[in-house]
């Protein structure tokens, strides 16, 4: 499933995979207490999000439940992000990751066990 989440979406789902089914009444305290959104603000973004197939609503108490995992949430993401800056390469991507950073060689073996794993 592939639905693309903007970022005040991506705040709504990201309450979702931290505490799991939510009511849509304790998603708008907790966002109003994270980031200042009124009750009105949230519901908006919680319809949204409904529409776009990533929240069921469940009743009794308008219950959230993500349908999204933040697995694939990252994957679309990621996919986005290498064919808009990469040109669709991936190895471009993982080559400027890996230039702007010093790798401790407890990363660089694990990175090493990871790409041995995909061939």
């Amino acid at each position: 499933m592939q639905i693309k989440l903007f970022d005040s979406e991506l705040k709504i789902m990201d309450v979702l995979w931290k505490n799991g089914d939510t009511t849509a009444k304790r998603l708008a305290e907790m966002l109003k207490e994270q980031v200042g959104w009124n009750k009105t603000t949230t519901y908006t973004l919680i319809k949204r999000c409904i529409d776009k197939g990533a929240i069921e609503r469940i009743e009794p108490n308008f219950v959230c439940r993500p349908l999204v995992t933040i697995e694939q949430a990252r994957e679309l993401e990621v996919t986005e992000l290498i064919n808009k800056m990469y040109d669709g390469a991936t190895d471009k991507l993982v080559a400027s990751l890996l230039g702007s950073k010093n790798l401790q060689p407890e990363e660089i073996e694990r990175l090493k066990k990871l790409i041995n794993s995909l061939e």
